[in-house]
């Protein structure tokens, strides 16, 4: 299912949740990123759950903040997830990325991966979004597809390619269309992992991604005004 592909900056930037999950973040770190991201015109920040009380506290209502659950392995119990979700919420976060077990989608658990995703999901009030990182790229097709209608069956709002962390990469346009094509418009996808350029993020949302995650926002809005663009400083 693909999308209007933006053709300004300020278009693209209303996909982009500008990231850091670097385990070195610092509190500095965290008050860069969001200064950029208000300045950028980002749709959100995403960052660790540590840092969302600082992030909400300098957003001030300038943009969405998200952060992660369960990140980045998802080997967690389904109830520490959930309670870290739920003290996330509490601290203010707008979105939470959790990651699912992927072992358990490997062994063809599906119900036990919607269970764990359900588990979330009661942390997680209607008014705020839960996204599923499925973590793709560990993932066959017929994997992916039965992940994303769990996902969809668990009461997700989207469904997440990957953490970034993981060495056998991150989204492809392949895996967003199959993603799309699976939820057909009634979750939301988001595109993580690998999207380091102007062609990367425009590929991903013509596939029919709604969200991308990345850490280069500014080189790739750059790169979409015809500045000169400065290089990311890593994937995610």
């Amino acid at each position: 299912m693909s999308h209007p592909v933006p053709t300004t900056p300020a278009e693209l930037a209303s996909f982009i949740d500008h990231t850091l999950l670097k385990p070195e973040a610092t509190d500095a770190d965290v008050v860069a990123l969001v200064e950029e991201g208000a300045r950028l015109g980002v749709f959100s920040v995403c960052v660790s759950p540590t840092f969302v009380p600082l992030a909400v506290a300098r957003a001030a209502g300038r943009l969405k903040v998200a952060t992660v659950c369960g990140f980045p392995s998802g080997k967690h119990v389904s109830s520490v997830k959930a309670a870290e979700a739920a003290r996330s919420i509490a601290d203010g976060a707008d979105e939470v990325d959790m990651v699912i077990d992927v072992g358990a989608a490997k062994a063809a658990d599906f119900e036990a991966v919607e269970a764990d995703i359900a588990a979330v999901r009661t942390a997680v009030p209607g008014d705020r979004l839960l996204k599923v990182i499925i973590e793709s790229s560990a993932l066959d097709d017929d994997e992916i597809v039965a992940v994303c209608r769990a996902a969809e069956a668990a009461g997700a709002d989207y469904v997440k390619t990957s953490t970034g962390f993981h060495p056998t990469g991150g989204a492809t346009v392949h895996t967003v269309t199959l993603m799309a094509d699976t939820v057909n418009g009634r979750l939301g996808v988001k595109a993580s992992g690998g999207i380091r350029t102007l062609a990367d993020a425009l590929a991903a949302i013509e596939a029919g991604a709604t969200r991308l995650g990345m850490s280069g926002a500014a080189s790739v809005l750059a790169a979409m005004a015809g500045d000169t663009p400065t290089a990311p400083t890593s994937d995610y």
